[in-house]
């Protein structure tokens, strides 16, 4: 007899490895700041972002909201932690008071925005299963979000005709993560997961599509191959469930 559950935790541990590894990727953006003691060009808004959308999915994945769904948690958890050092270092190291300002004031914001959500679900909504659907459709919308915004690079890309500016190993991690979300949702029914996260994986697959069309059609012309050279300032969130 198949064992769903035995199968469903590895593939949540599998997602977790995976998106510890997409936390991470901004920490290369990060070491420049460190090393140039100035955050330059760099903008602060996708790790602003993914402090929100981990913050619900943490709340989402505890038993009060949507028991057995504990991996959730814990990886959002561990999302919320690393982007705050990240947003630390940037406080830290901002051009101006203005910038802190912004950074400061949004995250106080969210902080607000957060508390006052779940305060409501908790405090007037008695039955779980009604505050997993409330909170899911909240986590839908964000993820969608999340999990699109690096479509925007595409029009770039054609513009161009140069992938350097589409992070491929990013792009492959986000397509792995998407999928093995979507499969640990699919294991025991949660909507609130197999929707964000199979859009996920079909944007995952568009990047992939565009990067081999372009890499393929231009790569033997001028500048159509200076990804290899060139260092890629995209920023992108950090998708995780």
């Amino acid at each position: 007899m198949v064992n769903v559950m035995g199968i469903r935790t590895a593939v949540g541990v599998i997602g977790n490895v995976i998106s510890f590894c997409l936390f991470m990727c901004p920490g290369i953006t990060f070491f420049k700041i460190l090393k140039n003691k100035a955050v330059e060009g760099f903008k602060p808004d996708p790790y602003l972002a993914t402090v929100l959308n981990c913050l619900f999915w943490v709340m989402y994945g505890t038993p009060l909201v949507h028991p057995g769904s504990i991996l959730v948690s814990t990886i959002n958890g561990f999302g919320v932690f690393i982007e705050l050092v990240f947003l630390f270092i940037f406080l830290f190291y901002a051009n101006d008071n203005k910038q802190r300002k912004y950074v400061g004031g949004i995250l106080v914001l969210e902080l607000v925005v957060f508390g006052l959500v779940t305060g409501l679900i908790l405090g007037l909504v008695p039955k779980i299963s009604n505050r997993s659907r409330i909170l899911g459709i909240i986590c839908i919308c964000l993820n969608i979000c999340m999990y699109a915004s690096p479509l925007t690079i595409i029009k770039k890309v054609i513009q161009t005709k140069s992938v350097k500016y589409m992070p491929f190993w990013l792009s492959v991690t986000n397509t792995l993560n998407g999928a093995c979300w979507t499969i640990y949702g699919l294991l025991r029914f949660d909507i609130n997961l197999v929707i964000p996260n199979g859009l996920g994986f079909v944007c995952g697959l568009v990047q992939l599509a565009v990067y081999a069309w372009i890499w393929y059609l231009y790569r033997n012309t001028p500048g159509g191959d200076d990804e290899k050279q060139a260092k890629s300032e995209v920023q992108l969130p950090a998708n995780t469930v």
